[in-house]
C-alpha cells in the first residue's frame, strides 16, 4: 500500500470537483482513503466545502474524519450541520469520541443533539461520560466492552461475548465482573478455548487485573498504561464497579497533549495556543514571560551599574558578560530538563539533597573544564593573568549555582503541585542571568580589589 501523500494539486482537484458537484466522482476518490488522510484533506478546505465534503460521505466514514479535524475546522463544520445531522454522525462513534465532540457544542445545541440520537442507551452512555472531567480517566474511557458474569459457564460466556463485540470496535481484554457489576478479574483467550464449556467462568478467570479508578488523573493513567505496557485499562468507580474502558490510542493523545503544553511552558508560553489562533491570543500567552525577561534585563542592566567603577578599570569585564549569563542560562536549562524528563517519566530516584549533591558534582567537573579553556584564552586574550582568573573561576561558580538552581526549582515546583515544565523556560533562564552576573562581578572586585 502507497502510503498516503497530500498535494497541493490533490486539493485543488477536489475544490474544483466540489465547485462542479461531481459528487459521484469525489465519493469514488475517497471511499478507498482512510478516514485520517480524508480529515487531512479537509484540514485543507474552506468552511464550506468542508461541509459540503462532510455532508457528501457517509457517516459511517465522516464520523471518524471528525475526530481527526483541527478544532477549528470541527466547530465551523458543526455549525453548519443541524442537530439531527450531528446526531447521526455521534451514532456512529464509540461512545469516549462522541461525547468529546459533544462537549464542544454550545450548551443549547447539547441537549437537542442528545435527543436526536435513535439509540437512547448509547446516548444515555454519552449523558454518563459528560460528567467527568476531561482530564480523568472517566473522561478519556469508552463505555464499549466486553465483560461476563462470574457464575456463567463458559458456553454461556462465549454466546454473550458474540454478542457484546458487536458494539466494540477492538476487543482488547474480556473482563469478569460479580452480580453487583464489581471487576473481579479478566479472562484470557487461550484459557477459555481450552477448557470445557461446562466449566464455570469463576474457575477460569485471572483474579489479578491492573484497574484504574474513574476520577483518577489522565496523566497518571497513562504512567500505568506504560509502566505495564497495557493496550488497555479497566476503569471502576468508588466501590468498585466496572464502569468502562480507556484504550491506547486515547493515551496517545493525552501524552501528545502534555507533551506540547510542556514545550509550550518550556518555550515561554503560558496558555495552550496554536499557530494559527488570533495575534490577541498569540500575545496573552507569549507576553508574561516576556515582561520576566524584560524584568531580569533590568536587574542585570542594574547590578552592572552597581560596579560601574569595577567596569571602569577593567573593561575587559564587560565584553565577557554575554558569555558568563549565557553559560549560566544554559546550565539551568540543561538542569531543569533533564528533571522535568525525570519527573514526567517517574524515573527519579532517591532524596532531594542526594540529586543536588550529584548535580553540584557534574556542574563543578564541567565548569573546571570549560574555566581552564576559558583562563587560558582571556589571559592571552588580555595579558592579565589575574583578570583572567577573575572570569574563570566566576564560570566556575557560575556553572555550579545554574546547576543547583535547575535541579532545585522543577523539584520545589513538583512539589508544590506546580506543572515543573514551567522551570525549563525563561523563568531558569532569567534568573540564572541574574545571579550569573552577579555572581561574576562580585568574584572579580573580590580578587581584583576593587
Amino acid at each position: 500500500m502507497t502510503p498516503f501523500k497530500l498535494t497541493e494539486e490533490l486539493v485543488a482537484d477536489i475544490e474544483q470537483l466540489i465547485e462542479n458537484r461531481a459528487d459521484s466522482e469525489l465519493v469514488s476518490i475517497l471511499e478507498e482513503v482512510h478516514y485520517a488522510d480524508v480529515a487531512e484533506i479537509i484540514n485543507e478546505l474552506n468552511d464550506e466545502n468542508a461541509t459540503y465534503l462532510i455532508k457528501l460521505l457517509d457517516s459511517d466514514k465522516t464520523s471518524d474524519v471528525l475526530t481527526e479535524l483541527d478544532e477549528d475546522i470541527r466547530e465551523a463544520i458543526l455549525n453548519n450541520l443541524s442537530s439531527k445531522e450531528i446526531a447521526e454522525e455521534i451514532e456512529e462513534l464509540d461512545t469516549d469520541d462522541a461525547a468529546d465532540i459533544i462537549a464542544e457544542l454550545p450548551d443549547e445545541i447539547v441537549e437537542e443533539v442528545i435527543s436526536e440520537i435513535e439509540d437512547r442507551e448509547h446516548a444515555k452512555d454519552i449523558v454518563d461520560l459528560l460528567q467527568y472531567n476531561e482530564n480523568s480517566a472517566g473522561g478519556l474511557m469508552a463505555k464499549e466492552l466486553v465483560q461476563v458474569n462470574e457464575n456463567w459457564n463458559v458456553l454461556t460466556c462465549v454466546k454473550e461475548m458474540r454478542a457484546q463485540a458487536e458494539n466494540v470496535t477492538r476487543v482488547h481484554s474480556i473482563y469478569v465482573v460479580d452480580d453487583d457489576g464489581m471487576l473481579k478479574g479478566r479472562l484470557s483467550l487461550k484459557d477459555l478455548l481450552t477448557t470445557s464449556t461446562t466449566a464455570p467462568i469463576k474457575n477460569v478467570y485471572i483474579p489479578k487485573v491492573d484497574a484504574v479508578n474513574v476520577h483518577e488523573d489522565a496523566e497518571e493513567v497513562a504512567k500505568i498504561m506504560s509502566k505495564y505496557d497495557l493496550e488497555a485499562i479497566p476503569v471502576v468507580d468508588e466501590i468498585g464497579r466496572l464502569v468502562g474502558r480507556i484504550t491506547i490510542d486515547d493515551i496517545v493523545d493525552v501524552i501528545k497533549e502534555e507533551a506540547e503544553r510542556d514545550y509550550q511552558l518550556a518555550a515561554g508560553i503560558s496558555a495552550d495556543v496554536e499557530a494559527d489562533d488570533s495575534i490577541w491570543e498569540l500575545t496573552r500567552a507569549r507576553l508574561p514571560w516576556l515582561f520576566l525577561g524584560l524584568i531580569g534585563g533590568v536587574g542585570a542592566a542594574a547590578i552592572m551599574g552597581g560596579f560601574e567603577e569595577l567596569i571602569s578599570e577593567h573593561a575587559i569585564l564587560f565584553y565577557f558578560t554575554p558569555l558568563i549569563a549565557a553559560m549560566a542560562g544554559n546550565v539551568g536549562v540543561q538542569s531543569s530538563a533533564i528533571i522535568v524528563q525525570g519527573i514526567a517519566n517517574d524515573d527519579l530516584k532517591g532524596s532531594i539533597s542526594n540529586r543536588l549533591f550529584k548535580e553540584m558534582m557534574l556542574a563543578t567537573l564541567n565548569g573546571l573544564i570549560l574555566a581552564a579553556i576559558l583562563l587560558l584564552f582571556s589571559w592571552w586574550f588580555n595579558g592579565s593573568f589575574y583578570t583572567a582568573l577573575a572570569i574563570s573561576l566566576s564560570l566556575v561558580v557560575v556553572i555550579i549555582v545554574a546547576g543547583i538552581i535547575g535541579t532545585f526549582v522543577p523539584l520545589f515546583l513538583n512539589k508544590r503541585g506546580i506543572d515543573p515544565a514551567i522551570a525549563t523556560g525563561p523563568f531558569i533562564t532569567t534568573s540564572n542571568d541574574i545571579f550569573g552576573i552577579l555572581i561574576y562581578f562580585w568574584i572579580a572586585k573580590l580578587i581584583l580589589g576593587i
